[in-house]
């Protein structure tokens, strides 16, 4: 072959690699399926209504308007619902398939049902039974005002814990407030009188990295995060051990098998039994009993 020849061969060979390589990338699919879940490719993925109805909602929590619960009335399937479509878009419950779909519904719930529970050891339907029990702490030692420039305190009003994850401290509710766009600052009552608002502050503490460069707890729930030599040397790993990691720190994690890491674990295996799923699908690394806490004794908006 002569050299022109060979010439013209790599011209016709570079040409084909960058028509292939100038080719603009298929635009990323997007789904709508009303106003549940819309403009986003979660949304392809089946959404929670689909997966998750009243019926099931009313199994979890089947004690919640007992008349002696504290906050009859208050919770139910439609608020949880109208929350959870501001962040299915974003993955909540629509990330990985229909069963990560129900396991994340459940791991949320299981913080949620073991912090506003009022169920005890022989509770009629057994201490599980009750979550929901409660949307505000009911005799507050103090009213959470610490002194912080950026989020005062406004006078008259107590930042005790308030929603279906309970939030402390005027701090708190300012961080929230902004991620919400509700001024709670200076109404922190708003989270004990809308339950959809309850509902949605949770999600956020869900979907929300507390610090940048730091997972949320629905990225180390459905495996989006990768934990570093660090962590991995800290035994702080993918699953729902983390979730608790990043949502309470090291007043749960990294004390052995204590009860109030035992009792949120439990929440969670039993609302997986409920959902059909079963508890032996709990997944890897359920605990953080010995789990270095990623944000040591600090400002934790559900401590």
């Amino acid at each position: 072959m002569g050299r022109l020849s060979v010439v013209a061969v790599a011209m016709v060979v570079l040409l084909a690699v960058a028509s292939v390589g100038g080719k603009k990338k298929d635009k990323e699919k997007v789904c709508d399926k009303g106003w549940e879940c819309s403009g986003s490719k979660y949304c392809c993925n089946e959404t929670i209504t689909d997966y998750f109805q009243v019926y099931q909602f009313e199994n979890l929590f089947s004690k919640r308007n007992a008349p002696v619960a504290h906050a009859v009335g208050f919770w139910d399937y439609q608020s949880f619902i109208t929350a959870a479509a501001v962040y299915e878009p974003l993955g909540f419950g629509t990330t990985g398939g229909k069963q990560m779909g129900m396991k994340e519904v459940a791991a949320f719930f299981g913080h949620v049902g073991s912090k506003t529970s009022c169920g005890y050891g022989v509770a009629t339907g057994g201490p599980l039974a009750w979550g929901l029990c409660y949307n505000h702490e009911m005799s507050p030692s103090q009213s959470y005002c610490a002194d912080d420039y950026k989020y005062p305190c406004t006078p008259g009003a107590e930042y005790y814990g308030r929603g279906a994850l309970p939030v402390y401290w005027n701090y708190n509710y300012g961080v929230l407030g902004e991620g919400l766009k509700v001024d709670l600052l200076n109404h922190p009552e708003y989270l004990e009188q809308n339950a959809t608002l309850a509902f949605q502050a949770a999600m956020w503490r869900w979907m929300t990295p507390m610090k940048k460069k730091q997972p949320s707890a629905h990225d180390v729930f459905v495996g989006n995060w990768k934990p570093s030599k660090n962590d991995t040397l800290e035994k702080r790993l993918p699953g729902f051990g983390m979730t608790m990691n990043i949502l309470y720190a090291d007043l749960v994690c990294g004390q052995g098998f204590i009860d109030s890491m035992n009792n949120i674990i439990s929440h969670y295996q039993y609302y997986l039994d409920l959902m059909g799923i079963g508890r032996e699908f709990s997944g890897d690394n359920l605990d953080c009993a010995e789990q270095k806490a990623l944000n040591p004794s600090g400002k934790s908006a559900s401590s």
